[in-house]
């Protein structure tokens, strides 16, 4: 599918929880009775926009669903119930103002990363979705999607350490969006979930909003 095709696939579909855009991925290299990818799932008008990496390291392999099953997904998940995202079950859970999807969807058979080139070959498609959803907060989860992120929507990442420990829960402006970077939780040491929690909470009592294209925060 080329960019211009992926482009104009996405359309604003807001009665549709998962996949609402209806995007295909270009491979699968899923077993026939497995899914081929966890789609982007969530509410497709949310000023909040959580990124992760992929299928097999933040969940999704059997629901279908980003950051459920595996300890890293559900850790994430828990953070935004108790920020008021999100209810209802932890398969398939309900979220509000929240969007999660994975800069790599597809779904790899058991004990498989991604390629650098499959990477490349989705990133049309991730940058397609974000676009399409247009968040105010981009919060994306351990050093791939925060790499990608901060290189693709930002120009800080040239003058930024990917230190996954000195950029959690910090807020970084981007080009048009906030950026609030996410240690990966299994490498979270004390008070580094408490500390994400807050800084969501306070970004949700400030009024935040964008101005000349970047996402600001008033209060």
């Amino acid at each position: 599918m080329s960019d211009r095709a992926v482009s104009a696939s996405v359309k604003n579909v807001t009665d549709r929880t998962s996949n609402p855009f209806g995007l295909r991925p270009p491979f699968d290299r899923t077993g026939p009775d497995e899914r081929t990818a966890a789609f982007g799932y969530g509410d497709a008008n949310a000023d909040f926009h959580v990124i992760g990496d992929h299928p097999g390291a933040h969940g999704g392999k059997r629901t279908g669903v980003p950051f459920t099953e595996t300890e890293a997904g559900l850790a994430v998940q828990d953070v935004f119930r108790d920020a008021g995202f999100v209810s209802g079950p932890r398969r398939r859970p309900d979220l509000e103002n929240l969007y999660w999807n994975y800069v790599h969807m597809c779904c790899l058979p058991n004990g498989h990363e991604p390629t650098e080139a499959e990477y490349d070959e989705l990133e049309r498609y991730f940058d397609a979705e974000l676009r399409a959803i247009n968040a105010h907060i981009l919060l994306p989860v351990g050093d791939r999607a925060t790499d990608h992120v901060l290189r693709e929507y930002t120009t800080q990442r040239a003058r930024l350490e990917l230190d996954m420990a000195d950029l959690h829960a910090r807020e970084i402006r981007g080009r048009g969006f906030m950026v609030v970077p996410i240690r990966n939780p299994l490498e979270w040491e004390e008070g580094d979930r408490e500390t994400i929690v807050a800084t969501i909470e306070s970004i949700l009592e400030s009024d935040y909003r964008q101005t000349k294209g970047v996402a600001t925060r008033i209060g």
